[in-house]
């Protein structure tokens, strides 16, 4: 019996933290609180660093933040106890490990790390309350379509990789050439290539902050160049992820379709009555109201040229005039 309540325990816990498909009041009150908590500790960090706010409710903030710090740790600890019931036929621990390996739980733990490492090493104030800034990244597991972000980042990644590795060789690149051409006529400012990154960067970024400008005619001439190659460079990861969330909505898309058709063959659901359970299966998937619109039409169209086909077969038609002919 105690073990039996100990899995039904696990399982309850799982659901209610761990489950997208699982949606019951108590499990979106957890959901939400944990949403206001976050925005909460990030509007906390925010007015801390007003100096005369703090040192006003400074014992307010250190309450805030201890009961805050509690609550992560608990649901942190909570995760990584019920996440077996993922794959229920697997080693636990190896379970275990593959969640603390995933990005979630990575943002859950640093999350509360800092204030734990506080505890043995003194950091600065200022320092640890703007890495509680990062607790504001759990919010992407309540939110579909920072879902999709990090989904499509994470399957582009290979192209990020590419295009960063690009953007390097042509810093150093345009370092080195204009530390050649300008380093006579500015000594102190290009004074080695090292030095030149920084003019190299903010110009390939087409950002041009302007404090470091080449002086001679060959320096600008290359300026202009690397000005020119930059907006070329800055435009890939735009498109990169662009074209990615493209692919990720139409893969949504898709996945929205065949499980609509799946529960009309089933018998699970009505297109045309079933209005609140279609609703939940669009916010599940992170579709807009329009595009689940356009799904149904379809579906609606298909099945209407489907009872025709079936009249069709099942009686005898005229191929003058159309009409129907006696059995």
């Amino acid at each position: 019996m105690a073990f039996t309540a100990w899995f039904k325990l696990r399982n309850f816990v799982y659901n209610n933290l761990h489950n997208d498909e699982y949606e019951t009041p108590f499990s979106r009150c957890i959901n939400w609180f944990l949403i206001l908590l976050i925005i909460g500790n990030v509007v906390a960090v925010l007015l801390e660093s007003v100096n005369q706010i703090y040192s006003t409710y400074q014992f307010y903030f250190d309450i805030f933040e201890n009961i805050s710090i509690v609550i992560f740790s608990v649901e942190y600890v909570l995760r990584f106890w019920s996440v077996v019931e993922k794959s229920p036929f697997d080693s636990g621990w190896k379970v275990r490990w593959q969640y603390v390996t995933s990005g979630a739980a990575i943002i859950d733990l640093l999350a509360i790390l800092p204030a734990y490492v506080n505890f043995f090493v003194h950091i600065d104030l200022r320092f640890l309350r703007t890495l509680r800034l990062l607790r504001l990244l759990k919010l992407t597991r309540y939110f579909v379509s920072l879902q999709i972000l990090l989904r499509v980042i994470e399957r582009e990644k290979g192209s990020f990789q590419a295009v960063i590795f690009i953007l390097m060789i042509m810093i150093v690149m345009a370092a080195a050439g204009i530390y050649v051409v300008e380093s006579r006529a500015q000594l102190d400012v290009f004074s080695s290539i090292p030095a030149s990154m920084w003019w190299a960067v903010v110009t390939l970024t087409t950002v041009g902050y302007g404090d470091v400008t080449p002086i001679t005619p060959i320096g600008r001439f290359l300026g202009a160049l690397i000005t020119i190659l930059g907006v070329g460079l800055a435009a890939l990861p735009a498109g990169i992820l662009a074209n990615g969330l493209a692919n990720e909505l139409e893969l949504r898309k898709q996945q929205l379709e065949l499980k609509f058709r799946d529960l009309l063959e089933n018998c699970e659901i009505d297109i045309i009555d079933d209005e609140e359970k279609i609703e939940n299966i669009r916010k599940d998937v992170g579709l807009s109201t329009e595009q689940t619109q356009d799904i149904v039409l379809q579906l609606i169209r298909e099945r209407k040229e489907k009872q025709l086909e079936r009249e069709k077969n099942k009686y005898c038609f005229c191929p003058h005039c159309g009409h129907k002919l006696p059995e």
